[in-house]
């Protein structure tokens, strides 16, 4: 059984449960050749710290010695590791010799017999050259296989393998008939070439369209990943595990493993490394050391350069700041950097798992910031959500402070003196009515001065958008002394714009939907504010306690009157979340709603959305926010679906 713990998007740190104990993802697995030890197992489990590691269950099988001794103590004690381990079965044999000699039966039998932990059927590895065609009787195959296996697997955890060579497709489909069988890790197969071609751009078309298909449930695995500058990435796409030799195979060419890239000793002038292997040697020691001392050493420096990669990895998930770390590793090959352009593909993907705020500001690094899923969501909950105020004329102001609402409190009151007018700021974001400037992302993005030309080019590109929406008699841009003379001929209404009474409306519509504003606000409308910063704390409608505004990103957390007026004004299954009987009198009490007893949710609750939770009778139960899609919630057999934040008592 897998767990979700913590997340950013699809990044993901979780928990499998073995029958050697808990593993926590993202998880490296070094891969320990049975017949060519270079870093001993109980090394790798003692002085790193590694928790899980692969080997080769059709390489001990073939070897008579190995065989007997796998059999007869077990694999665990013959290799001397007390965690978690993996096989493989020849797959990646028959890819690099071709045709293997066994069957899938005998050696998924042979894997559960000594003790494996995770086993993994003998799939057909899908090369990228391959026809379309034989690529998909080769998926029917590994299909067969697999189901095959499910029937064997016993207590063995068992890998089914995503195949379909480049093929999109083919890629989801597989996964899609995977997720119906009775699996329990998914390694992504058949990309080892694409990596060794540094073809990352078409690597990211392949994880993502398996991650499509995939049960979310389960872990997965990228075979064949054992480099530190492709974890973050790997990570950002929903990967969990990782693994490969290049630890061990780089070392004996004198290649050094760092998460910019790889560095070889030849071309090295000095290294300057503090990892537990290099900071007790100089370059010179190092360069003079024996061949086999020399490799023994690069070997035990690629684990940890690759093992801090992971921590690094673990730690941008818990931050909220994956994306930045992506942004910056891509930047370290021109390969890479086309994997994260590739990434803009896939945005209408990736947006579904992109939580409502995060606890960082959101960093520009680079054109390719533009194509996050949080650019997305901004430009289309906009348009299609947001409600213009009744006023005469609209005010653009180029990007500057924030909040924009603060930066320009000059010129905005210098303006509602006189006249009906409404702002806006050209915002990399998208146009952000001023009402909107402390919402996330908005307030708590950062971006270069000078603006690049992608940056300019967004904002132009959005603006023209809103130039053909905004009902507004008359449009236009800051320019001091300029502006007001265009106004003062131009305007003949008396000024009526509420900056609160729009915040509230703006940030009701953007965050639970169109026609929210008018659900909730519906009757007499008191806005208390903070004594101290002068921010909207709470929101009272006829008295009612409704909504109460958070500081750190603008968005509202519900209370029960609110939530009252919305359930009846929006349909079900919208913002719910619906949970079984036997939950119900827990949730009331405010206990968390746990995945295994999620009976049905709305589609397009995104992570930390404020949600509604609900009985089958459609009764307001508790009100919290989201940790998961839906899907993840219908999936997942344990963890936490909402973090409830108050349970509704009859």
């Amino acid at each position: 059984m897998f767990e979700l713990i913590r997340r950013d998007g699809l990044g993901r740190i979780g928990k499998l449960d073995t029958p050697h104990g808990p593993l926590e993802t993202p998880a490296l697995l070094p891969v320990v050749n049975p017949r060519l030890v270079t870093v001993p197992p109980r090394e790798l489990y003692d002085a790193f710290g590694f928790r899980a590691l692969i080997t080769n269950s059709y390489i001990i099988r073939n070897d008579p010695k190995l065989n007997a001794r796998a059999r007869e103590e077990g694999l665990h004690a013959m290799l001397d590791f007390p965690g978690v381990i993996m096989t493989d079965s020849g797959t990646f044999q028959s890819h690099m010799y071709g045709e293997v000699e066994v069957k899938n039966e005998d050696i998924v039998n042979f894997q559960r017999d000594i003790g494996t932990d995770i086993g993994t059927v003998l799939d057909i590895f899908t090369e990228p050259d391959w026809s379309k065609e034989k690529t998909a009787r080769a998926v029917d195959v590994t299909m067969d296989r697999t189901a095959e296996a499910a029937s064997l697997k016993g207590n063995m955890l068992l890998a089914g393998v995503v195949q379909g060579s480049v093929f999109e497709d083919l890629r989801e489909d597989c996964a899609r008939r995977l997720a119906l069988l009775d699996v329990d890790v998914h390694p992504i197969g058949g990309v080892v070439p694409l990596m060794e071609q540094y073809r990352f751009a078409d690597l990211v078309d392949v994880i993502v369209a398996s991650k499509k298909g995939l049960d979310p449930s389960r872990p997965v695995h990228l075979f064949g990943a054992g480099h530190p500058m492709v974890f973050a990435l790997a990570a950002l796409l929903g990967c969990d595990m990782f693994d490969s030799a290049s630890y061990a195979k780089f070392a004996r060419d004198d290649r050094f493993m760092f998460p910019e890239g790889t560095a070889s000793l030849q071309d090295m002038k000095d290294i300057h490394c503090h990892c537990p292997a290099c900071q007790s040697h100089s370059f010179k020691e190092i360069c003079d050391m024996r061949p086999a001392d020399r490799a023994a050493l690069i070997a035990r420096h690629n684990l940890w350069a690759s093992l801090e990669e992971v921590q690094r990895v673990k730690r941008a998930i818990l931050e909220g700041d994956l994306w930045e770390l992506v942004e910056r590793r891509c930047r370290a090959h021109p390969s890479l950097l086309s994997a994260l352009r590739r990434l803009a593909k896939h945005q209408d993907f990736l947006e579904r798992f992109e939580p409502l705020s995060r606890d960082n500001s959101m960093l520009y690094t680079g054109p390719e910031t533009l194509s996050r899923p949080a650019f997305l969501r901004y430009e289309r909950r906009f348009f299609e959500r947001y409600q213009y105020p009744g006023t005469e004329v609209m005010v653009a102001f180029e990007d500057g402070g924030k909040p924009y609402g603060r930066h320009y409190q000059q010129q905005i009151a210098e303006v509602l003196n006189e006249f009906d007018a409404h702002f806006f700021v050209a915002s990399p974001i998208g146009p952000v009515p001023i009402e909107l400037d402390e919402m996330y992302p908005v307030a708590q993005s950062l971006f270069p001065e000078p603006p690049d030309r992608e940056t300019k080019e967004r904002i132009r590109e959005q603006m023209e958008h809103l130039s053909h929406e905004h009902p507004y008699s008359l449009g236009v841009a800051w320019d001091g002394q300029a502006t007001m003379d265009i106004l003062a001929m131009m305007c003949q209404k008396e000024p009526s714009f509420n900056m609160d009474l729009a915040r509230v409306r703006a940030v009701c519509d953007y965050q639970f939907g169109k026609g929210a504003a008018d659900l909730l606000l519906d009757g007499k409308i008191e806005i208390k504010k903070s004594e101290t910063t002068g921010k909207i704390r709470n929101v009272l409608v006829d008295g009612e306690h409704i909504l109460s505004m958070r500081a750190n990103d603008g968005f509202f957390t519900l209370r029960p009157p609110g939530a009252a007026r919305l359930k009846v004004g929006f349909a079900s299954p919208k913002m719910r979340v619906e949970v079984k009987d036997d939950a119900v009198p827990f949730n009331r009490e405010g206990k968390n709603v746990f995945c295994a007893f999620v009976n049905g949710c709305d589609p397009d609750i995104r992570p930390m959305d404020e949600v509604m939770v609900v009985d089958k009778n459609d009764d307001l139960v508790a009100l919290g926010r989201a940790m998961m899609t839906r899907d993840e919630m219908l999936s997942f057999r344990t963890g936490i679906a909402v973090k409830v934040r108050e349970g509704i008592k009859k």
